[in-house]
């Protein structure tokens, strides 16, 4: 199953960073668990684990 998110536009700099964060989606497209449709939503792929998110969303 794939996850839909739509990135905020800013980050709200909160500790830890929202799941919804363009920091978080971006480190998750570069650590090749997310890929960016042209429409702007991130797709997650199912292969995410818990504590990737939670490497990603470190501050």
């Amino acid at each position: 199953m794939k996850l839909l998110v739509k990135p905020k536009k800013r980050c709200c700099k909160s500790s830890p960073r929202c799941k919804r964060c363009p920091v978080v989606t971006k480190r998750l497209i570069v650590r090749g668990f997310a890929y960016k449709r042209p429409d702007g939503l991130v797709v997650i792929t199912p292969d995410l684990k818990k504590k990737h998110l939670r490497a990603a969303r470190k501050r």
